[in-house]
């Protein structure tokens, strides 16, 4: 039997689903500089896959690393922590 490995896990809020099968899921950290030590907000959109088109703009997902999908696509919803209002 094949073990999967470690994934990465991350949180983030849906901000597009236009696409079919596919959202966009922008995710915020804190950074700290490196050289001023100032604590930065930084964000990043990753594509991720939605094999049911349940997400909808403002959801909180969990996306998890998975093998390349398309050109772009190299995350899958795991799961939809919080739906928008």
């Amino acid at each position: 039997m094949k073990r999967k490995g470690i994934r990465k896990e991350l949180v983030g809020v849906v901000s597009s689903n236009k696409m079919d099968k596919t959202v966009v899921v922008e995710v915020h950290r804190l950074v700290t500089h490196p050289v001023y030590k100032k604590v930065i907000r930084s964000r990043a959109k990753f594509k991720a896959h939605d094999e049911k088109n349940e997400c909808n703009i403002g959801d909180k997902v969990l996306i998890e690393e998975t093998r390349p999908l398309s050109k772009e696509k190299r995350w899958r919803v795991k799961k939809i922590l919080e739906k928008a209002m």
